[in-house]
């Protein structure tokens, strides 16, 4: 069986879910002896390790892409003038620029691309299927997430071979586009669903959702659980003195790193909290360093800035050693997100979690035990801090559900099981 993953890469600038995820599995395939070859689209990848092999070329480069769609010119262009463009050099430069342009002003550029051939990237469709078709000729092809539907109809009748395609999170980027083009992104996508032989979501919550939005049948998509990597993941010492209080995702005020600045700064009020601590990572670009700015001049003028630490390596290596000085993460994502990679990253190292009550996390804290959900985060957070017997047991639990549930191994068997599935229909 060989199997072509597709996935858009996003520079390495900030910890990226649906990269990590990627990178993983496709490590993982091929330890269980499948042939996979990861196709990056946009940007260099940001994985754990490097499962992009040195002579696979990044298709639709972040840079093309953005020039044919604001210049017609670029659309005809002789292909050592877009090879330029695609060199890495250039692609670094354009990964230091990511997050600088939010979804709501990519809506014509994001429809463009969810219509394929009929969008105005055609000839990079074109592209990367000649590739396929001359180096790789894959039995199956894998889509990172349905933002790149639009290769489906294409990579099936040109390959004549079944498309599976992930879901995780789009509904984020789709629902930030600014009007009409919101709606006309989720009709485009719609329209082409049929054109997928199998999705695949990360968590039953994010299946039940897309298949309202995307109005397809619940049982046409399977859901595969996120796993990770778990060798270097030891057990967090969770000494509480002092606390320390953790944040592991892209530096984001949409993420909710300032609601949990917030509360930091009214815990640090709370007697037995006087020495709390706050540790933050994952990256920060465009706007984000605006807001990780704003809040460093926050806590200096609450007087706690010497208690707060904003690390900016997220390589695996820095959140090990990060996942190691924590007693409680948090992540408050308000609106909630298909999975939430960093709880089973903080679980893994035996680290509880403290979440919404939105979106895949209360499927993940029912299913692992290693943490809780709350409706008010400040008391919430107070009574775990305050609590380092009941921290031990949630993080005891979560550890070991993680080891057992959500390895790396788990989820490429069970991707396994789906792929050869749907090569026998």
């Amino acid at each position: 069986m060989k199997v072509v993953h597709i996935v858009p890469g996003s520079g390495g600038t900030f910890y990226c879910q649906n990269c990590m995820r990627d990178g993983a599995l496709v490590q993982a395939l091929r330890k269980q002896g499948v042939d996979v070859v990861m196709v990056p689209m946009y940007l260099p990848m940001f994985t754990d390790g490097d499962p992009v092999s040195e002579d696979v070329p990044v298709f639709f480069g972040g840079i093309n892409v953005w020039l044919q769609q604001q210049v017609p010119f670029f659309r005809k262009t002789p292909r050592w003038l877009d090879r330029l463009l695609d060199s890495d050099w250039m692609l670094k430069r354009a990964a230091k620029k990511e997050g600088s342009t939010s979804a709501a002003d990519l809506g014509p550029m994001t429809l463009s691309m969810i219509i394929g051939m009929e969008g105005n990237q055609k000839k990079e469709l074109e592209r990367l299927i000649e590739w396929l078709v001359d180096h790789e000729k894959p039995d199956l092809v894998h889509i990172s997430n349905a933002l790149l539907i639009g290769l489906a109809r294409e990579l099936k009748a040109r390959l004549a071979i079944p498309v599976l395609c992930s879901l995780q999170d789009e509904d984020w980027w789709l629902d930030e586009i600014n009007p009409p083009f919101n709606e006309s992104c989720w009709d485009a996508i719609r329209a082409r669903c049929g054109e997928v032989d199998r999705f695949v979501a990360v968590s039953n919550w994010f299946a039940d959702r897309m298949s309202q939005r995307l109005l397809i049948p619940r049982d046409l998509i399977d859901v595969v659980h996120i796993g990770i990597d778990l060798n270097g993941y030891e057990p967090a010492p969770l000494s509480f003195e002092p606390p320390v209080l953790g944040y592991l995702s892209r530096m984001n005020a949409a993420l909710g790193i300032d609601k949990l600045v917030d509360a930091f700064i009214e815990l640090k009020q709370c007697p037995g909290l006087e020495k709390l601590k706050l540790r933050a990572t994952g990256g920060a670009v465009g706007s984000d360093r605006k807001c990780v700015s704003r809040l460093r001049k926050k806590v200096a003028r609450a007087g706690v800035a010497a208690d707060v630490e904003f690390i900016e390596d997220f390589s695996r290596e820095s959140r090990l050693d990060f996942l190691r000085s924590l007693s409680v993460m948090c992540v408050p994502v308000e609106q909630g997100e298909a999975f939430g990679s960093y709880m089973i990253e903080s679980m893994a190292a035996g680290v509880p979690v403290v979440q919404p009550n939105a979106g895949a996390f209360p499927e993940l804290i029912i299913e692992t035990g290693g943490g809780v959900i709350y409706d008010d985060l400040v008391q919430s957070l107070k009574r775990l801090l305050l609590n380092p017997e009941q921290a031990r047991k949630l993080g005891a639990q979560g550890r070991a559900s993680v080891e057992e549930r959500f390895s790396v191994e788990a989820m490429a068997e069970k991707m396994i099981s789906i792929y050869r599935e749907t090569l026998t229909k």
